[in-house]
Formats: structure tokens, sequence, C-alpha cells
């Protein structure tokens, strides 16, 4: 349930305010929430077990005791297995798939969607108002409805509700980042803000002193809601459907997005290649979801009929085996769960099993007739198969009845071996052992393979050596990734009494507002006004009052007699200025100062058309020692290290202290909390 969430103080909806919908209510008991919840918990114990193990590595790292150097070794080991436990917990939040699906009855095999990230909260107030008062050099005190208004959205998007308003909410947010980072975020230096984020995978934190952590992550957490969205669609209707195929063509083409914008993030879930292999998944996905929307009213037992549902079916078990392919690649393999990947092992095998059986069942059940279109069906069989078998033709296939029942009992088969490898595959992750309606689908399809292999004759089995060709792969619906149109969703800047952003922005410095109160003499100003809102002094005349009296060439007016005029064009303060004829006029004018300061080019996390910017994994860093820890945090090791290639390359390595100072040796990554050193690549 979503409510519309109105400014501070009004009591209706204000024509000139913004307002927005609440996120879901956080401590409701629903399946969803309390998975969010149990996440949240997790990966709060990830972060408090990965600060005693640095805690102990940097404890290892000095002492020379041998009896403390072995306490702390066994110390370590515990630690370590603790925190494999932890991401196997987490690994099962994320398999936890019956939840997020259609509460109705379905057949269908469970789809996967991906869990949303968790942050920790955010207090704007107090950098935001210094920075208002010392860069804009006005009452930030006026301005604290804004800043609570973008708290208030910021915390609904951690509870976002599972529908096109949730979307909405967090595209909303995103845009508003986007006035938000022009406003106060300066490329010389940093806020003060620290945003924290928790890897979707490993639990482990991130935070940066950068608004481009932000952005990136609720891109991601606006992928992942599309495929909850994608998830829960029922998939017993037409509508259902399409919207589920819509919600993943529009999860593939965020990450992908994503990945293309934000190039060296410095977690795991939003690397390069993991977001690569999920574009994939949701297409695959996608593609399940098309060929279910073909075979919904039913599969009919006719040639051509056969042919696509098998060329169709195909696809989707291509697909997936591109997915399982990919998944299985480093270093996407040590950080994807292992469900995941055996559940698109799992659709791979069942889906080409679907394939073989309905061409067995051409084979099986229909004979060329006189009536039939010979021609037609040669060519049919031309586009079905990579090659033919050996010692067959597309002729005989057609009139030899013995060579068309052998080849068809060849096709069961194969379609049987590759039934009972999806179930073994099944059997060998406990977490896809407990999905009951999973072994189910696998199961009933293998009987009826079975089934239909013992209604042929067996007499002749040990002459039939013919090999069921692969089938090739076609489809007449193709997916793709729909490009986010984030655009779409207008907002209005929080902060738009600053003034146009063109001007008033952070990367503009003035001189603070300088009052000047003038005449006109012989009803002239002494000046002329250009340029759009702000309006800027043009060909001013030096000997006029306004001028000796300190106004400039180029200053810019931003209020009269006290009225603030950020946002006039030139006729509304040439008016202004003209009515008070001979009278003293009273204007506020500010000058652009001139800066040449730029921040330094190493990147952890890079936007295009953006400044690059560090990024820091808080593991040590206390909640309520924040302040402190920005004083201190240059004389600790960090724990993002550049290493010397990486130097080179302007690229970002994340590193976690290596147990032993001075190790030559470069471990192999075995897991999201194996020890790395300076040299070892995150991606």
């Amino acid at each position: 349930m979503t409510d519309t969430l109105l400014p501070r103080g009004a009591a209706e909806p204000a024509p000139d305010r913004c307002f927005f919908r609440k996120g879901c209510n956080p401590l409701a008991e629903t399946g969803r929430s309390k998975l969010q919840n149990q996440r949240a918990i997790l990966n709060q114990q990830i972060l408090k077990a990965v600060r005693l193990r640095a805690g102990a590595e940097n404890l290892l790292r000095v002492t020379t005791n041998n009896k403390v150097r072995e306490q702390v070794l066994l110390e370590l080991s515990f630690v370590n297995s603790d925190l494999q436990i932890l991401k196997e917990e987490l690994e099962g939040l994320n398999i936890s798939v019956e939840v997020y699906q259609n509460a109705e009855e379905a057949f269908s095999i469970p789809l996967i969607p991906l869990g949303l990230k968790e942050t920790k909260e955010v207090d704007f107030t107090i950098p935001l108002k210094d920075f208002i008062l010392e860069h804009y050099s006005e009452d930030s005190s006026e301005y604290e409805d804004e800043i609570a208004d973008l708290m208030d959205l910021r915390q609904a998007c951690r509870t976002p509700s599972r529908d096109e308003a949730g979307i909405e909410m967090l595209i909303s947010y995103f845009n508003q980042l986007g006035f938000i980072e022009n406003r106060f975020f300066p490329p010389t230096r940093y806020m003060g803000i620290l945003f924290t984020w928790y890897d979707s995978f490993t639990g482990v934190p991130v935070c940066q002193q950068n608004l481009l952590l932000e952005k990136a992550s609720i891109l991601f957490n606006i992928g992942a809601l599309y495929t909850q969205i994608g998830t829960r669609c029922n998939r017993q209707t037409q509508s259902g459907l399409e919207n589920a195929v819509d919600a993943f063509q529009r999860a593939a083409g965020i990450l992908n997005y994503l990945k293309e914008t934000f190039t060296h993030t410095p977690s795991y879930d939003m690397s390069p290649a993991m977001l690569s292999v999920l574009a994939k998944m949701m297409l695959a996905q996608a593609q399940e979801c098309v060929f279910e929307q073909i075979s919904l009213p039913g599969i009919r037992n006719e040639f051509f009929t056969l042919v696509k549902m098998a060329q169709e079916v195909a696809k989707v078990g291509e697909v997936y085996m591109l997915v399982d392919t990919a998944m299985n690649q480093a270093p996407v393999k040590e950080n994807i769960p292992y469900s995941w990947s055996k559940l698109a092992q799992i659709k791979s095998d069942h889906y080409k099993a679907l394939a073989h059986y309905f061409v067995a069942t051409i084979l099986s059940d229909h004979k060329l007739r006189s009536t039939d279109d010979e021609d037609q069906q040669e060519k049919i069989w031309s586009q079905l198969y990579d090659h033919m078998p050996e010692g067959l033709t597309i002729l005989t296939i057609l009139k030899d009845k013995v060579q068309r029942k052998q080849l068809g009992k060849a096709h069961l088969r194969k379609a049987i071996v590759y039934h009972e490898e999806a179930l073994r595959a099944c059997g060998l992750c406990r977490k896809l052992r407990n999905i009951d309606i999973l072994q189910e689908i696998l199961t009933v399809a293998h009987k009826r393979s079975l089934l239909k292999y013992a209604q042929q004759e067996q007499e002749d089995d040990f002459l039939s050596l013919i090999q069921a060709p692969d089938i090739l792969p076609k489809t007449e619906h193709k997916v793709d990734m729909v490009s986010p149109q984030l655009s779409k969703v207008k907002v209005k800047d929080f902060f738009h009494r600053l003034g146009p952003l063109s001007v008033f922005s952070a990367k503009q410095r003035w001189t603070a507002p300088r009052t000047i109160c003038f005449h006109c003499e012989d009803g002239k100003l002494g000046f002329t006004l250009r340029g759009g809102a702000p309006v800027q002094v043009h060909s001013l005349d030096p000997i006029c009052s306004a001028a000796s009296l300190g106004l400039k060439e180029g200053d810019y007016i931003i209020s009269v007699e006290g009225m603030d005029c950020k946002w006039l064009g030139v006729n509304e303060v040439l008016e202004k200025l003209k009515s008070k004829g001979e009278q003293d006029t009273e204007i506020q004018v500010i000058s652009c100062q001139d800066t040449t300061a730029s921040m330094h080019n190493k990147s952890a996390t890079y936007s295009v058309g953006m400044q690059k910017t560090y990024s820091l994994i808080c593991l040590a860093m206390e909640e309520d020692k924040i302040d402190h820890s920005k004083k201190t945090t240059t004389s600790k090791v960090p724990f993002l290290s550049w290493g010397t290639k990486n130097r080179q390359k302007a690229a970002s390595t994340l590193c976690l202290p290596s147990a032993i100072a001075g190790s030559s040796q470069t471990k192999k990554l075995t897991s999201p909390f194996t020890l790395l050193n300076t040299e070892n690549l995150l991606y």
C-alpha cells in the first residue's frame, strides 16, 4: 500500500510544493518485508565479523609474540568460518524465490528476482545547511522543509512498493539526486556525507563520500524491483505474461545502463561482469515467459505447430545455457549464488528435453499423407536441424516409416537424458530440492517422455544406431533490453528557490550579496540587462549612480526592493526597476568568481560525464564517531588499495589487509571474504 506523502506542515497538496509516495510499511509482516529484514540483520552480522577479522589481522601484522600469533590465527579461523556461514545464509535469502512468485496456484518453474540493496540512514541536515549558508549566502533555516522532504524521500526509497508506483518513486529520487549533485557537491571537495550500501550478494558494506555510489545503488534497486514485479505477475494469463516479459526486459535495460555508466563500482554486485550476467539472466527469463505466452492456449498436436514450439523452446534452452556458462566464469562464479547457477542449468536441460520431445512427437504421430505439401515439409525439416543424421536424408525421414520411427525414438532417448540430468542437478542443490513445484514439474516431464518411449516398439532397439541431432533454436519473438527512460518521470527540484541551476550550482562561486541603493537620473538606469533568469548587468555607464555605489559589469541581480528575482526575466526586472521612478531603488547583486581547482583523477566510481571520485570500504567505522574517523582515515590502512598496475590504468582495486605484511605471494580470489593484497583485481 502506498500513500501520498505531503510536504511537511501542509494539510493538502500545495500546488507549488513537491509531494511523493511513501514506501511500504517496513514493519508489515509480509514475506518480502521479512526477507528484507533478515537481509538487513545479516548485513550487520557480516559487518561485525569483518571488523573482528580486520582487527585480528592488524594484531597479527604487528605482534612478534608466537603465543599471541597462534591465538590470533585460531581466532581468524573461527571468524572466517562464521563469515562463510553468514554468506550461505545470505545466499539462502537470494534463492527464496517462492516468496516473490504470484500468489495464484500455478504449474510454472519459479523465476529468480533480485533482492534490494540495503542502506543506512543518511542525515543531510547539517552538511546541506552549512553549504547553503557558506556557498549560497542564504539563511539555511529557511530550507529545513526541503531538506526534510529529501530525507523522507530517501527513507521511502528503502522500502518501495512492488509496483509501478515504487518504480516511479525510485526514479524520482534518482532524478532528484541529479539536482542535489549539481547544487551541493562541488568538484573541489567532499561534503562529509557518507553513503553506505551493502552488497546484495556478500553483505559487505561499501561507503563513499560521493553521490555516485548513491545513484548507482538506486539504479540497481530499480532493476531489482523490476525483477520482483516480473516474478509477481500472474503467468496463467496473457496479460500477466506480457507484463512479466516487459518487466524483465526493463530490468535488463537498467542493469546494462548501470554497467555502461558506472564502470568501476567498488561493490561485487555492481561489477561489470556481474551486471552482464544478471542482464543475461533477466533476458533469459523474459524469453521463458514468451514461450509460456505462446503455449498458454495449449499446444495442438499438429505438424507445423509442433515444429514452431520445438524451435521456440530450444531457444529458451539455449539462452539459459549461455547464462549457466556465464555464471561459471571467474570472477562471477565465486559470488553468484550456487542455487542460481544450478537453476539455470536445470532450466537449460529441461527446455532442451522439451524440444526433443516435441520433435519425437512429430516423427511418431505425423506421417506424410498424399494431401500434405511435401515441399513445405521438406523445407521445414531442413530448417529444424543443424545437420542431418548420418545415412539419412530429409526425403527418407518423410517417406521411410522405419527410419522415421527410429529417429523419433532417438529424440526421446535424448529428451530422457536431459530430463534425468535436470533432476540430478536439482538433487545436488539443497535449496532447490525444497522447492516442491520445481521437483513436480521436472518429474512430470520426465515421466511423460518415458511413457512416450514405452509406447514405441522395442524389439529393434539394438539395431538403432541413429543419434538425434541438435535442434536449431529459433524464435519469432526475440526479447531485447528496454533502455531506461528516466527522464519521463518529471520531478521538481526541492531547492529550486536557490535559483536557476545553470547559474546557482556548486561549481560556481560568487561574492557575498551586495546591497546597492541607487536612483535613476533623467529616467535612465545607467545600465541595461541581458540574459535569462537571473538577469545580468550589461553596458554599465561608469559614471552612473549605481556604478559609483559598487555595481559592476556582469553582476547578477538577485533581488529588487527585497523581492527575490532569481527566476525573473529581463522584462520583469526592468519593470520593477522603472516602477520606482526617480525614487531610490535597492537591489542586491552578486559577482561570479572564477574557479580553476579540480579534483584528483583517481577513480573508484566513474559515471559518464561526471567527476571521478575516490571510494572507501568502511569496515571499521563506528557510526557515532564519523567525524573523528574522517580526521584519522589517512593514518589507517585503507581498505581500498591502489596497486602499481592500477595506478597506471586509473582503475580501482578493492583490497582487504593481507594477513602478513610484506607477503610477496598473490593469493587466488576464492570468495568475497578472501584476503587480498594490493595487486589483486576485484573484477
